[in-house]
């Protein structure tokens, strides 16, 4: 079978070349600005807000990409199409955009970014089975990186405090992930994905939008909840506040919306997935035009 594309610095080639030098300030100092997109149907989900995030990512640390961020979306929409007329019928695609600032302070060398896109067929069964049998989540000490260390909007892949925390996570609570608070004791996020709890009266709160990363699957449930006239409000979230909510969902680019059903054990409104969760994935669905539970089921073992 013809073997999948990447783009790298430049030029397409096949994926299994696409390789990194281990002297690249990706490596040595973990200085990656990175998206994480996938395909509905083929067609990449919320394109151009991925690449308005990378922009600003790109501004806030000072890396000029040297290429137009409109040039690295149509790169985007070639390798996806490319790469998907590779899979089966109904399956579909991870796309990771990556930017480092190139090669580590070597003396004299002018600045050259690295660049790079590449594909994965989705893991479906990493999460198929999550949007019955739900999360698990519990606390650790490890907390969210300081914003005095880099803006929370900064969308990037130095990720040493996420890899700590769910190894703490899992040792407490095997199966579990960490649930993530900042140095006050407030919810910021989990590892990799939003937060958003729903309240006694059927409102939606998320943190304060300002100490969490902007997530882009965050941003379409704010918009489907506003599509069913259901209120969004940002606070200051305590663990007690997580536990005491009806119910909780996890926001993220692949599986795009998960419950979370336990944490620390306790199990969250009746322990099983509820109305709202229902109602925020149907509508979900209705948005990319497929069966989001119905695919991850039907390629899980893939």
């Amino acid at each position: 079978m013809p073997e999948p594309q990447a783009y790298l610095n430049g030029r397409f080639l096949p994926a299994s070349q696409a390789a990194v030098s281990v002297w690249d300030g990706g490596f040595v100092q973990g200085t990656t600005v990175a998206e994480q997109l996938r395909t509905f149907g083929g067609k990449l989900f919320q394109l151009e807000a991925h690449i308005e995030r990378l922009g600003r990512s790109l501004d806030l640390v000072g890396v000029d990409p040297g290429i137009r961020l409109e040039r690295l979306a149509v790169i985007a929409q070639e390798l996806t199409a490319a790469n998907h007329a590779l899979l089966a019928r109904g399956d579909d695609l991870g796309l990771t955009m990556f930017v480092t600032p190139g090669p580590y302070e070597i003396p004299g060398s002018p600045a050259s970014p690295t660049v790079c896109l590449h594909t994965l067929p989705l893991r479906f069964h990493l999460w198929a089975d999550k949007y019955a049998g739900g999360e698990s989540m519990a606390t650790t000490d490890i907390v969210q990186v300081s914003a005095r260390c880099w803006p929370p909007e900064l969308k990037c892949r130095s990720r040493m405090h996420y890899y700590l925390a769910d190894r703490q996570a899992r040792l407490r609570i095997p199966g579990s992930r960490a649930l993530m608070t900042d140095e006050d004791g407030f919810v910021t996020e989990a590892t990799t994905a939003n937060v958003v709890l729903c309240d006694e009266q059927g409102g939606l709160v998320i943190p304060h939008i300002e100490k969490i990363l902007p997530g882009i699957s965050l941003g379409v449930l704010m918009g489907l909840a506003e599509k069913l006239g259901i209120p969004c409000t940002e606070r200051d979230l305590t663990v007690a506040d997580c536990l005491a909510a009806s119910e909780i969902f996890l926001t993220s680019t692949s599986p795009c919306m998960l419950p979370v059903l336990k944490i620390n054990g306790q199990p969250i409104g009746g322990g099983s997935p509820g109305i709202m969760f229902g109602r925020f994935l149907s509508a979900w669905n209705e948005l990319v035009g497929l069966d989001i539970v119905e695919q991850a089921r039907r390629f899980r073992s893939r």
